[in-house]
């Protein structure tokens, strides 16, 4: 049986944070932290944006599930999820120009 994947089923999470970097523990913390998000398949979408593009909902939240289990001690972290429908209609902009989404292949799971 051949599913497709429709652009309401594949999902796109969005983490976001402001982490303290005054200490050396600090930054320590925060590019672990980042170091993990990128083990985990997260792409950067801006310093301190990053996303990962998910098959389903069900997937997602087991991902939503990993960063949390990763947060730092201290800092603001934001997680989001929404459809590849909603990200598709994201106006990204690069000065005044705008500008074409960055190209982020599918991502294939093996299980």
């Amino acid at each position: 049986m051949i599913t497709r994947l429709s652009e309401y089923r594949v999902m796109w999470i969005l983490v976001f944070f402001d982490l303290p970097t005054e200490t050396k523990k600090e930054r320590k913390a925060a590019a672990l932290f980042r170091k993990n998000l990128i083990q985990d398949g997260f792409t950067m979408f801006q310093f301190s944006i990053y996303i990962r593009n998910c098959p389903s909902m069900e997937n997602a939240q087991m991902h939503v599930r990993r960063v949390k289990a990763m947060l730092p001690d201290y800092g603001k972290v934001g997680i989001i999820c929404i459809t590849e429908k909603q990200f598709d209609s994201m106006e990204l902009f690069l000065g005044k120009k705008n500008s074409e989404l960055p190209f982020i292949g599918q991502q294939l799971e093996l299980f």
